[in-house]
């Protein structure tokens, strides 16, 4: 058994020391929530009528107290592909909870809104805030307090740390995450990439790029490129939250169905004990396993905001220098689309998390001894699962299937992770190294600035950008318009990186899980609105950004200008609803949330 990497080993102190007082207040305040959590035989008649009043064919045993009660919230609904096989699930959990003397309850609803249908327009502007109203719709669901245990139902982008936020203020229950699973692989990803270049170049026309994009996004499941809601499912594998080896299993199979019947009967034999409530299971080192998941793997750079915005949930401290420390021992062991070939799916079949796990642990690159859900620690997340006759069952993985996919820690695809820290005169932000060519990792050029994406393709299509360029699109942060994706960009900035200019992206916005390619400085805090340092830029200075030295900067005197004007408050498609948690969200670097914020976390 491999010691703990030394350097991961002193990130993890330092996590921790820095989180002794807030994770101390934390778990002070989930032991009284335990101790205080209500004895059902005490409680109001009237208030368990309420509760029962429902549960048509489990009155009785509610009634006489003869099990744990399952709360069970859910994002489905059907517009979302990966969360439309969620429709069946609560009354399948509930004959599953059944048959171990167990009863299950729908407790709540959150949304789920997908970036894929928002991606470019006005309502990806409420994208990130969802993540507050899903963890917000998580406490109401179980602010009832009837239930023993927590079955999570969610997969993609925010929803997922929505969950994770909101359950964990009720960490001390058990909890489960259960994925449905990718939907079955379509046309080849350097395909659907082709065409969208091809449409951005004006060279095909829409009836070719959306007969592309629905021969990719096909069927329910979740989308199989390597994004955010795929990293999301191996963070809940890599922290133990997870049924081992739920994260990849399609949708419909007698596989996935097996997997989600033994979360299930995970959570009734666990509801009522505290040996393992999500509280103990979520803590620094669970933390800091899902960060090295995600360099392990190139994961979506969305994460450098959603797992602090987690971890501070459960009283962590974790920020982007941890972050870039442990990308310097992490090596690269995984090429999934956008950073290579195949997705998910061939991803999985080539030894998925199973191997990447045993990968990790043999090589002391990962925390062995993290509490799980499960009946061990981690080691029980290095086995792939399988049917074996009518028995769920767990065996060893081997040896990758495809070494283009997935490789030895010894042997990697690249040495360090998949992201890194970027800072100087204009702030910090995250460069996502895994998926751009090492020779693209430093560009010094003449800016271009820009206040939306819109205004980008203009110029593009206009041909003012065909040369050497670092575009600049600000006033996209939490508080100047909810921080969206600006993954539109990604295809005339490749065509343009194509042509022969060497060609970055500057923003205080976000990028989304899919994007790659083009050498990107994301995230960038302070943002622009208030006086940030991206405001003071203008076009024709030079900047310099090098993934390899660290360096984003200017060479202009930034301290000698005056900032730009900061742009009216976004309107419609609600946008207005929303400007409370703009004008409370804090950094990028802190999670970029309003309720975090202002609930002192």
């Amino acid at each position: 058994m491999s010691e703990i990497n030394p350097v991961i080993a002193r990130v993890t102190q330092r996590v921790i020391e820095k989180s002794r007082g807030s994770r101390g207040a934390y778990l002070e305040l989930m032991e009284r929530e335990a101790d205080r959590a209500p004895d059902h035989s005490q409680v109001s008649c009237s208030n368990l009528a309420h509760a029962f009043a429902g549960a048509l064919e489990d009155q009785a045993a509610m009634k006489a107290g003869r099990g744990p009660n399952i709360g069970i919230v859910t994002s489905y609904n059907d517009m979302l592909s990966a969360h439309q096989p969620y429709g069946r699930y609560p009354e399948r959990m509930k004959v599953y909870a059944r048959e171990v003397g167990a009863t299950a309850q729908v407790a709540g609803a959150t949304p789920a809104m997908c970036d894929g249908v928002t991606q470019g327009e006005d309502g990806m502007e409420l994208s990130l805030f969802s993540r507050d109203v899903i963890a917000l719709a998580t406490g109401v669901a179980l602010s009832h307090a009837m239930y023993d245990g927590v079955a999570l139902l969610g997969i993609c982008d925010k929803i997922v740390p929505g969950l994770m936020i909101g359950a964990l203020r009720f960490g001390h229950l058990p909890a489960i995450f259960v994925p449905s699973g990718p939907m079955p692989s379509g046309i080849a990803n350097k395909e659907k990439q082709r065409v969208r270049q091809l449409y951005a170049e004006g060279k095909v026309g829409r009836n070719e790029l959306l007969a592309s994009e629905m021969g990719s996004y096909h069927s329910p499941g979740t989308c199989t490129f390597y994004g955010t809601a795929n990293s999301n499912q191996m963070m809940m594998e890599m922290m133990g939250l997870h049924i081992p080896g739920s994260a990849f299993i399609q949708p419909g199979t007698k596989l996935r169905q097996a997997l989600d019947r033994a979360a299930v009967h995970r959570l009734a034999a666990l509801a009522g004990t505290r040996e393992r409530t999500m509280a103990k299971c979520v803590d620094e080192k669970a933390i800091i396993n899902a960060a090295i998941g995600l360099l392990a793997t190139g994961g979506s750079t969305n994460h450098a905001i959603h797992i602090p915005a987690m971890a501070r949930a459960a009283g962590v401290q974790f920020d982007w220098d941890d972050l870039s420390e442990l990308s310097s021992v992490v090596p690269l062991v995984a090429r999934v689309y956008p950073n290579g070939a195949g997705d998910v799916n061939h991803f999985h079949e080539a030894g998925g998390m199973g191997y990447l796990i045993g990968e990790l642990l043999s090589e002391g690159l990962a925390h062995r001894d993290i509490l799980t859900v499960w009946e061990s620690d981690l080691s029980a997340y290095a086995n792939e699962p399988g049917i074996d006759g009518e028995a769920l069952v767990w065996r060893e993985v081997g040896e990758s299937g495809d070494t283009e996919m997935l490789r030895p820690a010894s042997d990697p695809f690249q040495p360090d992770g998949g992201m890194r820290l970027v800072q100087g005169n204009l702030g910090r932000g995250c460069f996502k190294s895994s998926a751009v060519e090492r020779e693209r990792w430093n560009i010094e050029a003449p800016c271009r600035v820009f206040e939306n994406q819109a205004d980008v393709t203009a110029a593009f299509k206009a041909g003012e950008l065909d040369r050497d360029v670092v575009v600049v699109v600000r006033f996209q942060g939490p508080r100047a318009n909810g921080m969206p994706e600006l993954h539109k960009l990604t295809p005339p900035l490749g065509v343009l990186q194509d042509r022969g200019y060497r060609v970055a992206l500057v923003t205080d916005g976000r990028m989304s899980g899919a994007s790659g390619k083009v050498p990107a400085a994301i995230h960038v805090t302070p943002e622009a609105l208030g006086g940030g340092p991206l405001s003071k830029l203008r076009d024709g200075d030079v900047v310099r950004l090098c993934a390899a030295t660290g360096e984003l900067s200017t060479t202009a005197d930034l301290a000698a200008r005056e900032a730009a004007p900061d742009p009216s408050p976004p309107q419609g498609v609600g946008r207005e609803l929303f400007s409370m948690f703009r004008s409370m969200a804090d950094g990028a670097e802190r999670g970029g949330s309003a309720m975090l914020a202002t609930a002192g976390l």
